[in-house]
């Protein structure tokens, strides 16, 4: 293990979490986006979009620890890793009824995106907390191998 695997661990948590806040972000953005995509010749509104994490894998010197028997796989982490990022399919979009508005259908309701704004905000928080915890391990860290190198003096 190197000395900078703590480091690029928390790295890689920062850089998911942001990810996160940035696809939260554009969820908030996109609150009342009634044409986002077009689907067979009509627009649909803006579908919420989700981040999955899992964990990285696949580092040479993991492997190479594991085979040597220095390290237990399930005690050492890599990190982090955004595997996709999804639009919610499940969740239907609101009605709204509104008959003035250009993309009402024949009985005056309006298909609004499928996003919840205290959801979000919940989330962001989350996105935030988590982020702000990563930062603290990353300073940590490095004040650790900062007084390590002034022990040389």
């Amino acid at each position: 293990m190197s000395i900078f695997h703590g480091m690029n661990t928390t790295a890689s948590a920062l850089t998911a979490q942001r990810l996160r806040m940035d696809v939260i972000s554009s969820n908030m953005a996109n609150v009342d986006t009634t044409r986002a995509k077009l689907v067979d010749g009509e627009w649909q509104a803006y579908r919420r979009k989700s981040v999955t994490f899992q964990p990285l894998e696949g580092q040479f010197s993991s492997f190479l620890n594991v085979a040597m028997g220095k390290t237990n796989k399930e005690t050492v982490g890599n990190g982090v890793k955004v595997s996709s990022i999804k639009e919610d399919s499940e969740t239907p979009f609101k009605l709204v009824y509104d008959p003035t508005h250009i993309d009402a259908n024949a009985e005056g309701y309006v298909e609004m995106p499928n996003v919840d704004p205290l959801r979000e905000m919940v989330d962001l928080i989350s996105a935030t907390r988590s982020y702000e915890a990563n930062v603290t391990v990353f300073n940590a860290n490095k004040a650790m191998l900062s007084k390590a190198l002034e022990i040389g003096k």
